[in-house]
């Protein structure tokens, strides 16, 4: 009877991820070594083949953790309120957080996944397909009759062009956190900048029941 994984196999692959993610965003898929990640890990080259058999299998792993992550946040959204410009801000606000806190996965994702193969890049672009549709059917809500121009797509992938590079700027320590900019992105998407400096402090955001 062939032995089973050790309960500890899927905590050692999230460390590897991890380690990977760090040095891949850093360094580049194709600048970064199984050597430097195993070093990085404190494991054997050998012992890290255990676990993945080789650096794209790495790559592909840490792609599709954090496109799980937003897939999950989206179906999360959905599940709580039908409310669409609600739905919007808590989607945006969520991606925002993840954006930050999972920085290095977020820059591979959006950098180095075209290093994947064909079927496995297609495997993440379906899953990221499928998030792009539930922001489309969240702003067609709000403005009903875009799809009927097809615009729905292409205005949601505006609204994926102000978030997606969040990450180069936005950090937690800053004046603002991922709570704060998540409604003002709202804002500025559905009404523009027009009239945002005279308005009163604060409501431009959402109480925290709306965002969390």
């Amino acid at each position: 009877m062939a032995r089973g994984k050790a309960a500890t196999f899927e905590l050692q692959r999230g460390a590897i991820q991890e380690a990977a993610a760090d040095l891949i965003a850093a360094k580049g898929f194709h600048n970064t070594s199984m050597a430097e990640i195993a070093r990085t890990c404190g494991v054997s080259k050998p012992l890290l083949y255990h676990y993945y058999r080789d650096k794209e299998h790495i790559l592909f792993d840490i792609a599709d953790f954090h496109v799980d992550r937003l897939l999950k946040l989206v179906e999360d959204v959905l599940a709580e309120t039908d409310v669409p410009r609600l739905r919007l801000e808590r989607m945006i606000c969520r991606f925002l957080d993840v954006y930050v806190s999972g920085r290095s996965f977020h820059v591979v994702l959006v950098q180095d996944v075209k290093f994947l193969h064909a079927v496995q890049r297609e495997q993440i672009f379906n899953k990221e397909r499928l998030i792009v549709d539930a922001f489309a059917d969240t702003i067609e809500g709000i403005e009903p009759g875009l799809r009927g121009r097809r615009l729905d797509k292409a205005v949601t992938m505006v609204l994926f062009g102000m978030i997606n590079w969040t990450f180069s700027w936005l950090r937690a320590e800053g004046e603002l956190s991922s709570v704060e900019i998540g409604p003002l992105v709202t804002r500025i998407f559905l009404h523009g900048v027009t009239g945002l400096a005279q308005e009163a402090p604060g409501t431009v955001h959402s109480s925290p029941a709306a965002v969390v």
